[in-house]
């Protein structure tokens, strides 16, 4: 792909960056897994490892120290390994804890660092500034007129010191849409970023969020305008290390292969079990293959309503077959040997015992059935990813909460009582599935892959079966189970520990739970306000005042200075106005103007000059009732604060219908917006204002 700009005559063309980075936190991998990941790769067409593992001393705490001997011994020989497999070995080491940006001697010990790696054989290196305080030391406020310049600074100096490497990455201290003040194309650290860092440089971006839902083409190309050339997708969408109950065993997805032609290259920053991470990565390659012009794709993936160049189930299906086989073969940690065929005589501890066989009446021996591709189709549902639950996952649900809010319809003789006792049976054989496919998978040949996924399998196990005697005893089938019913229930009757006594108190607990509100899986897209959005505004506007007027006509309510920002009669201030996007359109707007008194003169209502030197802004907004998640109306309001804030307001103030509960009950939680009192407001308006 072509990429602005090259250092020392770098050709044009370079190839697509496609792999693994190992940057989580937790117990870093063992450098035969790592030695298995790169024959995997090539296996799979993918090409590079990015070594960053947060928790290795000297990559990140420890910066500064060099390895030692037996250090070095592991690494020249684990970079050897990977160039042996055709895979680019990326040496990444996080300074920013502690370093003094503008103190020569940090520089030097970086400088040292790096060239002690480069003795080891590495060519490609990344610095990495994420997860880091932002505030400066005294020393680097006097020397550097922002954290952006500190750190391009040395970026660009360690850079031409190793010689402007082929590969070489950095990641900003804001790597995601989520992070940057106010957004993405007015952040003033991307822009310093994008302008200064010198180009043969490539910029890690993990997309809208730290673990993204979706990346769109829409979101790269704004970034990518910003940084002055196509990012590194650094993606956490299969990462793990941030919830210890959970794993991710779905498939690389919601991100269309329309990307490929924008970006340098994508790395998956998989779950911390190595084992488990097949799927992750075999979808990824499987993904990053889908476009090749004259590559060998594994499949025809099109799927022309999604992407017709590539079908996650299709990628899932595939890479679950591979997964089968591993599972199946025996590994060094303790599987039972299939029988020796050969002539020769095996070694017997009980000289002439002969092999026990079960009289009449008694127990037959226990025979394991083999692991099918269902089972694991069942534990990729059960594991699925971050936003998402698998289907059969999602029945489950469904189920539980349908046979538990009709649970009377079991014991009374109505037309809904023989539909319950079905649904309940179709429920328990769901429940039976899992347990079959737990007693399969305990009994596979491969032990490294059973122990990574042991617990999560084991949990899993559990939570249904609880959810199955529950059932039961809604319908009358076996007494309340003393786990579900007793008060003084075994340890393993309940989850969560501390963290979940923690998380039962506090007033957000649960609001992800099916039965509380609907899964909660919509993706909402923010972006700045453009004339054409003025009907839809409009929209919303008239069908929020209505209900917000109660019982009383619309043309009896009492104006407000916003209605003419809303209504459209009035513009918004420039860089002050946002839109919300859901996957139906338009679901909400926030609007400023950065001085009122224009709203003021329209509604033919003085305002004091007193509110307005205190509160010389004014701001309203607004989502429609589907937006359930208050967390979009949040991050829109706290970008318009940041913009009207960087006009150089002071405070700014909205006015609300009393009769307006929603909206009362907004601004009231936010915590930043007080009631005030204003002259001549008529009945029913309140006003708050917040400083700024």
């Amino acid at each position: 792909m072509s990429t602005p700009g090259s250092a020392k005559g770098r050709p044009q063309t370079r190839r697509f960056i496609s792999g693994v980075v190992e940057g989580f936190y937790g117990r870093p991998w063992t450098m035969d897994q790592r030695t298995e990941l790169f024959k995997r790769e090539q296996k799979w067409g993918l090409n590079t490892y990015l070594y960053a593992p947060k928790d290795d001393y000297k990559h990140r705490m420890y910066w500064r120290d060099l390895y030692s001997a037996e250090e070095a011994e592991q690494l020249i020989a684990l970079i050897s390994a990977a160039k042996q497999h055709d895979v680019e070995f990326i040496y990444a080491i996080s300074p920013g804890l502690d370093i003094t940006f503008s103190n020569p001697k940090e520089a030097a010990a970086l400088k040292r660092k790096l060239d002690q790696v480069k003795e080891f054989g590495c060519r490609s290196f990344s610095l990495l500034f994420d997860d880091i305080e932002t505030e400066m030391c005294p020393a680097d406020k006097q020397a550097f007129t922002s954290f952006a310049h500190a750190q391009v600074a040395i970026t660009n100096a360690v850079y031409q010191h190793l010689g402007e490497p082929e590969t070489f990455l950095f990641c900003p201290t804001d790597y995601c849409a989520v992070m940057c003040t106010p957004t993405v194309s007015q952040s003033y650290y991307l822009h310093t970023v994008g302008e200064q860092l010198l180009p043969g440089i490539d910029i890690l971006w993990t997309g809208p969020k730290v673990v993204s839902n979706k990346i769109s083409v829409e979101s790269i190309e704004e970034v990518s305008s910003v940084l002055k050339r196509p990012p590194v997708i650094w993606d956490n969408i299969h990462a793990n290390d941030y919830d210890p109950q959970r794993i991710f065993l779905g498939p690389y997805k919601d991100r269309p292969t329309e990307l490929i032609p924008k970006l340098r290259g994508v790395l998956t920053n998989p779950n911390c079990e190595f084992y488990p991470n097949f799927v992750a990565i075999h979808t990824l390659a499987t993904w990053c293959k889908s476009t090749s012009d004259g590559g060998q794709r594994d499949v025809e993936m099109g799927d022309e309503k999604q992407d017709p160049w590539y079908s996650p189930e299709k990628a899932l299906t595939l890479a679950l077959t591979d997964w089968l086989q591993e599972f199946l073969s025996a590994d060094q940690n303790g599987a039972r040997p299939k029988k020796d065929s050969s002539d020769e005589e095996p070694m017997q501890t009980d000289i002439g015992e002969s092999p026990y066989v079960p009289g009449p009446g008694e127990n037959p021996l226990y025979t394991a059935e083999p692991l099918t591709l269902d089972d694991l189709k069942l534990l990729s549902d059960l594991f699925y990813l971050p936003y998402e639950h698998g289907q059969m996952a999602k029945t489950m649900l469904r189920e539980l909460d349908w046979l538990k809010n009709h649970s009377r319809a079991a014991a009374a003789e109505t037309d809904e009582t023989a539909e319950w006792c079905s649904r309940a049976q179709q429920f328990d054989g769901m429940c039976e599935a899992v347990v079959q496919m737990f007693n399969r998978l305990s009994n596979a040949p491969n032990r490294s892959i059973l122990y990574d996924l042991y617990n999560y399998i084991c949990d899993i196990k559990s939570g249904v079966g609880l959810a199955r005697a529950y059932v039961k005893t809604l319908g009358g089938q076996c007494p309340p189970s003393a786990q579900l019913m007793n008060d003084d229930p075994e340890p393993w009757g309940f989850r969560g520990g501390l963290s979940g006594e923690f998380q039962r108190m506090l007033p957000c607990h649960g609001n992800r739970d099916l039965f509380r509100h609907p899964l909660m899986t919509e993706v909402y897209c923010m972006r700045p306000y453009s004339p054409e959005d003025k009907v839809q505004v409009q929209k919303i506007f008239m069908e929020m005042k209505s209900a917000g007027g109660g019982k009383m006509p619309l043309m009896m309510l009492p104006p407000l200075l916003c209605d003419s920002l809303s209504s459209g009669e009035l513009a918004p201030s420039p860089q002050c106005a946002l839109i919300l996007e859901d996957e139906i359109g338009v679901c909400g707007y926030a609007l400023a103007l950065t001085d009122a008194q224009p709203a003021a003169a329209k509604t033919q209502r003085a305002v004091s000059a007193e509110v307005l030197k205190d509160f010389p802004s004014l701001v309203t907004i607004q989502v429609l009732p589907r937006v359930i998640d208050s967390t979009p109306a949040k991050r829109m309001i706290v970008r318009l604060l940041s913009s009207i804030k960087n006009s150089g307001s002071r405070g700014v103030f909205c006015e609300l219908r009393q009769s307006d509960r929603r909206m009362l009950d907004f601004y009231t939680k936010l915590g930043c917006f007080k009631p005030i009192t204003m002259a001549g407001l008529p009945e029913d308006v309140v006003a708050m204002g917040a400083s700024l």
